[in-house]
């Protein structure tokens, strides 16, 4: 019992003595009145009778059993009914129902990644610990408006979020939390996509304004540094193009990505076409492309999206091989796997090269990520083929998997779902 019910309940015990007190009070002014006796003064008698009277008043009522409820102290609770929680549960973003006292009324499954299996019926505070929410929560719950509060999660790994609390006309609020990371993190590609690419158009674009200021200056009649120059320029005006070639490949290729190719190709007279407009460049490193003797086998796929795809791997087997080297590429069929299941083949392009740090790989698709970025400009590269390759076999349901031995050499291993596979799948379903 508290002590704001404590005091009414002592009260309300002593109304039957105080009723009796003042019923003697009566009396004795009778007898007073009748003797006409002072043995007791009369104002003393008036003094009891009045204190009985207001005690009486004052002291509440006994309660019977119907009243009991309202002794116990006012609770906030209220009940959600099953038809709104069965809806409520097919909300795909953490949403918490609370009272007007803060505690947690209903919490539908994509929150227990943020306030865990039990928050119901718990406060708000023991199950979400971030200041500017609960801050939040308290002044829209004290009344104030609708709040939307941006905020984030550090572990396991960082995440960002948006909280919005409003109140409803009734006894209840609503907190609904929108994970904002995957935009966040395609804002951040955005920027640095643009960063990049403004730094590597920049960066041979000034060489060849600083080579024609020369030759209008004092190279103009200098036959020899003007033949030099004209030649770094020819070589950084390739650069530009070919940069801005795959800039408009990989936009090209991300738009389409969602869209399965319709049309079947010959696997290995792919790879053949590629490798024969590569040949130049082996020849210039005296670098050797062998192809594994294979049978022929068809793919689900687009024939200019995946030459693309084995050219940009012969030729970086190519570029970063060992001169006077072999680059060789096998073909076989992969192991089922639970993923992918039966049908699949793969193609792999070998080279004899440094290889490639352990910490580096999963990095290797990214746009513009070069291990060495004096030797791949060098050689012409955009650091953009990866990438390009990765977006291609997205659109062809296909993978890639890259393995190195520092001084050894790397493997790139192209997955595709064969054809009878794909048509099979097909038929199927």
């Amino acid at each position: 019992m508290t002590m704001r019910e404590a005091g009414p309940a002592r009260l309300g015990a002593w109304r039957r003595p105080c009723l009796v007190l003042a019923a003697a009070a009566i009396v004795a002014l009778i007898a007073v009145a009748a003797s006409g006796s002072a043995a007791i003064p009369v104002t003393i008698v008036a003094a009891i009778l009045i204190a009985g009277l207001a005690l009486y008043l004052a002291a509440p009522r006994s309660r019977g059993a119907g009243d009991s409820a309202s002794l116990q102290p006012v609770r906030d609770v209220a009940i959600l009914p099953d038809a709104a929680r069965d809806i409520l549960e097919c909300v795909d973003e953490p949403l918490l129902i609370l009272d007007t006292a803060g505690r947690v009324v209903f919490a539908n499954r994509a929150s227990q990644t943020l306030v865990g299996a039990d928050a119901e019926k718990k406060r708000i505070a023991a199950v979400l610990r971030t200041p500017a929410v609960l801050e939040a929560v308290e002044r829209v719950l004290a009344g104030g408006a609708p709040e939307t509060i941006a905020f984030s999660v550090l572990v396991p790994v960082q995440r960002h979020y948006e909280a919005y609390v409003a109140r409803s006309g009734g006894p209840l609020a609503l907190l609904r939390i929108r994970d904002l990371t995957a935009m966040r993190r395609a804002e951040e590609l955005r920027a640095d996509f643009v960063a990049n690419a403004s730094h590597e158009l920049r960066t041979p674009l000034a060489a060849v304004t600083g080579f024609i200021d020369t030759l209008r200056g004092h190279a103009k009649n200098d036959a020899e540094a003007r033949e030099r120059f004209l030649e770094i320029m020819s070589v950084e005006a390739g650069r530009m193009r070919r940069l801005i070639e795959d800039l408009l490949s990989l936009t090209r290729i991300e738009l389409n990505e969602h869209n399965q190719p319709a049309g079947e190709v010959e696997v290995g007279a792919v790879v053949r076409d590629a490798a024969a407009a590569l040949g130049p460049l082996a020849e210039a490193d005296r670098i050797v492309v062998s192809i594994e003797p294979h049978e022929a086998v068809r793919v689900v796929g687009d024939r200019d999206e995946l030459i693309q795809v084995f050219q940009n791997l012969i030729h970086n087997a190519i570029k970063y091989g060992r001169e006077g080297g072999e680059v060789k590429v096998r073909f076989g069929s992969a192991a089922p796997t639970k993923r992918e299941g039966a049908g699949q083949i793969f193609v792999s392009v070998q080279d004899q090269g440094e290889g490639i740090p352990r910490e580096a790989i999963p990095r290797l698709t990214e746009r513009f990520y070069r291990v060495d970025v004096k030797r791949s400009r060098e050689r012409g590269g955009t650091g953009l083929g990866l990438a390009i390759v990765k977006h291609i076999l997205n659109r062809h349901q296909g993978r890639l998997q890259i393995e190195s031995t520092p001084g050894e050499g790397s493997t790139f291993t192209v997955f595709l779902p064969a054809a009878a596979a794909a048509r099979a799948n097909a038929d199927s379903g």
